[in-house]
């Protein structure tokens, strides 16, 4: 028996294994990616945002041809209750699922749950009710984020709904919104969380910060502060969690490069530029939407979609007020519109983007050639759970709800309101 096979029957988590039980798509653990990115040291997996069945099809055929590791994501904000996608939080592991046995796709994919968004502590109750329906679905990965709210009330959140993931599931936590050069993490806020967190026997597998970054279209040149992810990351090194980089969009190469070099950053998040460039947007190298004199997107004629569905889809944002970065929002409408279009449009759809993943994934995350080291780790530990390379360093009785908020930092600068959840 080969090695993948072996790895097939041992290694998808049993929500995987129930909902899919002839499939032969290695849909493992969140964990597992984390564990071969450090294994190969200075590598980063790309978690790329599945908006679209289109952007689905291309980043597992780069994977495919990279050999490399894959995380397919989707935000609350994206895939959720009020999503503006029609790939969601519960159908995207049906998706993945079927695309692998289609193209027989023998990559290892983790289905992450990106940013599950808690804003204020009355989120909490339906959070309780809602997080269990997306392992139900086949979600084997899952972000909770509370960075929304005061330290002590995020730190909370995230040990109250932790228990709702299987303990096999990868896990992210997040300290600071993602939203550019205001609000920063800082190294206090970012133990806090952490501490209080290991002091409960949780033990993140990413931790995202506010480094500088911001989702979707990126127009300012300040992009991620490597030296201050460096610091916190180096500071919460006793507690073995690595990082999530939010926000790569618009970021240049040699800046994603130096985020792989100089911190443990093992996950990235590419959504926005994934989008554009199955339009058929013209972009730059590392994926940033090219505009033209009068500000709008300029359409490369013979990629993406047809002349005609981009005018429809243009002309329907203009309808709405949309500009920029709220042309996300012409997913959930246009979808069925995509898939709609001659098998030739879709193709070309699907090549863009794996052609822009497979480039990012062997020139600059340096992930090429993961996925037999996910299958190894699989089959060392005979199950579709690794367990855990930390442990508990805090004393749970320093870290009770009282102590938890007389410890909390002193509330900093969380940045401008707004909506920064994907």
């Amino acid at each position: 028996m080969s090695d993948f096979n072996k790895a097939l029957q041992v290694g998808r988590p049993p929500n995987v294994a129930r909902l899919f039980p002839n499939s032969r798509a290695l849909i493992v653990s969140g964990k597992f990616i984390d564990l071969a990115m450090l294994a190969r040291g200075r590598a980063i997996c790309m978690a790329a945002n599945g908006r679209s069945h289109i952007v689905i099809r291309g980043a597992l055929r780069a994977a495919q041809k990279a050999n490399s590791a894959l995380i397919i994501e989707i935000a609350r904000s994206e895939g959720g209750a009020g999503a503006y996608c029609a790939v969601n939080y519960w159908n995207i592991a049906r998706q993945v699922d079927a695309v692998c046995n289609e193209m027989s796709i023998t990559i290892p994919v983790a289905v992450h749950a990106d940013h599950y968004g808690i804003k204020k502590a009355a989120d909490i109750p339906f959070a309780r009710q809602e997080i269990p329906t997306l392992f139900e679905w086949g979600i084997t990965s899952i972000a909770i984020d509370a960075s929304h709210m005061p330290d002590d009330d995020n730190l909370l959140a995230s040990i109250d709904l932790h228990a709702l993931a299987p303990d096999w599931a990868g896990y992210e936590t997040e300290v600071g919104e993602i939203k550019g050069k205001q609000g920063l993490s800082t190294v206090e806020e970012a133990l806090f969380l952490i501490r209080g967190l290991n002091a409960h026997n949780i033990f993140p597998n990413w931790i995202a910060l506010n480094n500088g970054t911001t989702h979707g279209i990126e127009a300012s040149d300040l992009g991620i502060q490597t030296d201050l992810t460096a610091d916190i990351h180096e500071a919460l090194a006793p507690y073995k969690v690595s990082g999530a980089q939010h926000g790569t969009s618009g970021n240049s190469s040699d800046r994603l490069r130096e985020i792989r070099d100089r911190t443990r950053t093992t996950k990235a998040n590419v959504a926005t530029a994934l989008q554009m460039i199955s339009w058929g947007v013209d972009v730059n190298d590392y994926g940033n939407a090219i505009l033209d004199a009068d500000g709008n997107f300029k359409k490369v004629g013979t990629e993406g979609v047809t002349a005609a569905l981009w005018d429809e889809m243009t002309a329907y944002a203009a309808t709405k007020g949309w500009k920029k970065g709220d042309f996300k929002k012409l997913n959930l409408p246009f979808e069925n519109k995509i898939l709609g279009q001659p098998a030739e449009i879709r193709e070309r759809m699907a090549r863009r983007v794996e052609d822009f993943t497979y480039n990012m994934m062997t020139k600059v995350f340096n992930s090429a050639d993961t996925a037999p080291m996910i299958i190894d780790a699989i089959l060392s530990a005979g199950s579709y759970d690794p367990g855990t390379r930390a442990e508990r360093l805090e004393d749970p009785s320093e870290w009770t709800v009282e102590k938890i908020r007389e410890k909390a930092p002193i509330a900093s600068d969380k940045g401008p309101a707004g909506n920064f959840e994907d």
